[in-house]
């Protein structure tokens, strides 16, 4: 009796490790650990740089400031596969496209944010997919590509 004891509480505790040691992963993936929801913001600039790698999609806008100096923003979206899965490949937006960006900035006030939709000049909505509130597209991506 007694080893079943000792065996069912080293189960629980286990358990409960396990459980804890999950934390910082589930951290990583939740929206709020990493950016402002009470700081939506909307970006107007150059796309410069499309970095397409797991797990996160980053786009790197130049954007001009009030003062005019041109400020490189990194805007976080869905993983590849997601954005693939989306019709949206680095095809669809060219190095050089001037994009709007409706998004979230982050928490350490650093130029980064996580998108959620990019407009293109023609008007054309692009859902990016990732954990922003909200990031759901306006138009089908199908669409936009005429399918």
């Amino acid at each position: 009796m007694q080893t079943r004891m000792i065996v069912a509480i080293v189960g629980v505790a286990l358990a409960l490790a396990a459980s804890l040691a999950a934390i910082p992963v589930w951290a990583h993936h939740a929206f709020t650990a990493e950016f402002d929801i009470d700081r939506p913001l909307t970006l107007e600039g150059t796309l410069a740089v499309w970095e397409m790698i797991n797990p996160h999609s980053w786009f790197h806008i130049d954007v001009e400031s009030p003062d005019g100096e041109v400020v490189r923003w990194l805007v976080e979206g869905g993983s590849p596969n997601q954005l693939i899965r989306n019709g949206v490949t680095q095809s669809s937006v060219l190095i050089g496209t001037v994009l709007v960006v409706e998004g979230y900035g982050s928490k350490d006030r650093t130029n980064k944010a996580v998108g959620s939709n990019f407009t293109l000049p023609d008007g054309s909505r692009l859902f990016l997919g990732g954990s922003a509130p909200g990031a759901a597209p306006t138009a089908s991506v199908r669409d936009w590509l005429g399918k």
